[in-house]
């Protein structure tokens, strides 16, 4: 059953610290006051109207028949120090913040993204702040956001946080001495400041009583073997009772962020057989337990209850790019002569392979948010908005940080992560979350559920 009630458990012990925030905080601009404060409820989604990011839209609309989906709500990031107070390409926090009450919507939703030693794994969404810099997180990053969501001018909206995409995954999987770690994983294990940061987060934003905090959870092809699953849920907690946090300060968690896992399989399940052999052999499925998104965020959430955080938790999935529409989506299962040829024919996903993430070839637009579609799922957002790039596919100069990965090169032929396979990726990408017109307008060819009476 869906979840229910209207208040959570979360409203406790909040308001204290949030007129210690909101001592900190300043008005730049001069607006209505809101009618009231936005009451606790189990759903942030349920009835509510979210922003649409400006900035986005236009980029959106200027394409051609992007105006489909320029109206859709998107997250927006805070990558980086100076995208508090704004950039020469986009809007800061507390404008995002105001327009989102000029347009009348009572949900604004933003990534928190600039933890120390960012994305371990993966040099394209590398970040501006050293492994040891958790200080400067702290003071300049997270302090600052938390003081402008906690101005009682925003008090009407419901916030929802996306907290850290990665990183508690990459400690997971990535920082072990295994095949797929790294050394700069092994650094962020061993000086603890990725879960200081996240714990960090989840307590400073947390006490603001209509943030809503929801910790990214990588995907199912990322964790969705036994012998990541449960140790990703015990990170998760782990991180959650860090830096005065605690589970209460955790609303949800959310899967497939910036990713491209579809999110239902229909023409195959990871119980099927062909000729006595378990679809889980198979080469795509690589004896993982789930085969798709939605099955895997259900069944987390199960495992995050039984790890102690509270029953009432709610998932997100992002659905932003993970449709696989197009000529190329398969209609029925694939023939049973093998089960490579059995899961390979009918798997909507396309990808080479499960581990590959950058600017996917023949990904398109997914579901379109919409709030409770199904049980235990608070909804399907667009966390990474659509054309937004990855990463580059070349080497580019930028003073964001942000470097070079393979993995974002079409030329490139993979590694033990993905299976030694193609990256995958389109060509031409500029920097990650700079806008990618190409990849845009592939998105939208193959969106599905097709866009405005589109051939699926």
């Amino acid at each position: 059953m869906r979840r229910t009630g209207t208040t959570s458990h979360r409203a406790h012990r909040r308001s204290a610290a949030l007129c210690a925030l909101a001592l900190g905080a300043a008005l730049t601009v001069t607006l209505p006051a809101p009618a009231s404060a936005a009451a606790r409820v189990d759903n942030p989604y349920a009835g509510a109207t979210a922003y649409v990011n400006p900035d986005w839209s236009a980029r959106a609309s200027a394409e051609p028949g992007g105006s489909v989906i320029a109206d859709e709500p998107s997250f927006v990031w805070m990558d980086r120090i100076a995208a508090i107070a704004g950039t020469s390409g986009a809007r800061g926090l507390r404008a995002h913040l105001d327009t989102a009450l000029a347009q009348g919507a009572d949900l604004f939703q933003v990534v928190i993204y600039d933890l120390p030693g960012r994305d371990c794994a993966a040099l394209a969404s590398n970040g501006e702040l050293g492994a040891t810099e958790i200080d400067r997180y702290k003071n300049e990053y997270i302090d600052p956001i938390a003081s402008i969501l906690a101005d009682p001018a925003y008090a009407s909206l419901r916030i929802v946080a996306l907290i850290e995409p990665d990183s508690l995954p990459n400690l997971v999987t990535n920082a072990g001495g295994s095949d797929g770690s790294t050394a700069a994983c092994a650094t962020m294990k061993a000086n603890g400041n990725y879960e200081k940061g996240v714990g960090y987060a989840l307590h400073t934003l947390g006490a603001i009583p209509n943030v809503y905090n929801y910790v990214d959870a990588a995907h199912h092809g990322w964790l969705g073997w036994d012998s990541n699953f449960v140790p990703a849920a015990q990170e998760f907690r782990k991180a959650a009772a860090t830096e005065g946090a605690a589970v209460s300060d955790v609303h949800g968690f959310i899967v497939n962020t910036a990713n491209y896992s579809s999110l239902k399989e229909p023409y195959f399940k990871v119980t099927d057989a062909v000729n006595g052999t378990t679809v889980r052999q198979s080469k795509w499925v690589d004896w993982n337990y789930y085969v798709d998104e939605l099955s895997f965020a259900q069944a987390l959430r199960t495992e995050l209850v039984r790890q102690g955080f509270a029953p009432d938790i709610g998932m997100l999935v992002d659905t932003a790019r993970n449709g696989w529409g197009g000529s190329a989506r398969p209609g029925a299962a694939g023939p049973q002569t093998s089960v490579d040829a059995y899961v390979d024919g009918g798997r909507v996903d396309r990808r080479i392979h499960a581990g590959n993430w950058c600017n996917q070839s023949g990904a398109g637009i997914g579901e379109r948010p919409t709030a409770a579609p199904e049980p235990g799922i608070d909804a399907y957002v667009w966390a990474k908005p659509p054309g937004e790039s990855d990463g580059n596919s070349q080497p580019v100069d930028n003073d964001e940080g942000k470097g070079f990965d393979r993995m974002c090169d079409p030329t490139y032929t993979g590694n033990g992560r993905n299976g030694y396979n193609p990256s995958g990726a389109l060509p031409g990408a500029p920097l990650a979350g700079h806008w990618f017109s190409a990849q845009f307008q592939e998105l939208l060819r193959n969106a599905y559920p097709p866009l405005n009476g589109q051939g699926a």
